[in-house]
C-alpha cells in the first residue's frame, strides 16, 4: 500500500528548513538542493511542491508570518478574558522582539527576506500586503481604546500604530549584537507604552 504523505506537513518541513538556512546565512546562496539536505528529503520531493526558489520563498514567508500571528493569538487567549488595548499592543511588540530561539530566527529571516524583496516583486508585494494590514489592525485597536478612555484622545491611532511596529525591530538589532539585554528591551517597550497610554482611565 502506498505511503500516505501529509502534503501540508511536508510543505511546513521544507519551509522550516529554509528558515533555518536563511537565519544563518541569508537567502542568496540558498538553493533547492541546500533546503532538501537540511529538510532530510530528496531534491525531487522539494521540486514536487515548489517549482522554483521564488515559490519556496513565498511559501516560507507566508509560513513564518502565520506562525508569529498564531503565537500572538495564543498568548492573548491564554488570559481568559478580553485583553486591554495595552495588553494587546504589548503582546504584539514582545512577540516581535528577538528574545527566544523562534523569534530570533524569525527576525533574522525577515531581514533576509527584506533584502531579497528589494529585487523580487513577488516578495515585495507580500510585504506591502502584510505590513499595512497589521498596522490597520493595531490602529483599530487603538481607536477602540480611545472610545473606552484607555487611550488619551490626543493620540493619532494610525501614526501610533506605524511607530509602535518600528520599536521591536530597533531593539532586536541591539539584542542580536549583544549590546542590549532582554530585560532592557522589555523595559524600553514598557516605557514606550507608558508614554503612549499615559494616565487615561478606561470608562
Amino acid at each position: 500500500m502506498p505511503k500516505q504523505v501529509d502534503h501540508e506537513a511536508r510543505r511546513t518541513q521544507i519551509a522550516e528548513a529554509l528558515l533555518r538556512l536563511a537565519s544563518c546565512g541569508g537567502l542568496e546562496a540558498v538553493s533547492l538542493r541546500d533546503v532538501a539536505a537540511e529538510a532530510g528529503i530528496s531534491m525531487g520531493a522539494v521540486q514536487h511542491y515548489f517549482k522554483s526558489k521564488e515559490q519556496m520563498l513565498l511559501h516560507a514567508m507566508d509560513h513564518v508570518t502565520k506562525r508569529a500571528g498564531e503565537r500572538i493569538r495564543t498568548a492573548l487567549m491564554a488570559r481568559g478574558r478580553r485583553p486591554s488595548a495595552r495588553e494587546i499592543v504589548r503582546t504584539v511588540m514582545l512577540e516581535m522582539l528577538a528574545l527566544t530561539e523562534d523569534s530570533r530566527m524569525e527576525f533574522l529571516t525577515h531581514l533576509a527576506f527584506f533584502m531579497r524583496a528589494l529585487g523580487s516583486p513577488e516578495l515585495a508585494a507580500m510585504y506591502r500586503e502584510w505590513w499595512p494590514e497589521l498596522e490597520r489592525w493595531l490602529a483599530d485597536e487603538l481607536r477602540a481604546a480611545q472610545e473606552t478612555g484607555e487611550l488619551p484622545p490626543d493620540r493619532d491611532p494610525a501614526r501610533e500604530a506605524e511607530l509602535l511596529l518600528t520599536v521591536p525591530d530597533g531593539l532586536s538589532v541591539g539584542l542580536l549584537l549583544g549590546h542590549r539585554t532582554g530585560d532592557g528591551a522589555i523595559a524600553a517597550i514598557d516605557y514606550y507604552l507608558d508614554r503612549l497610554f499615559g494616565t487615561a482611565e478606561p470608562s
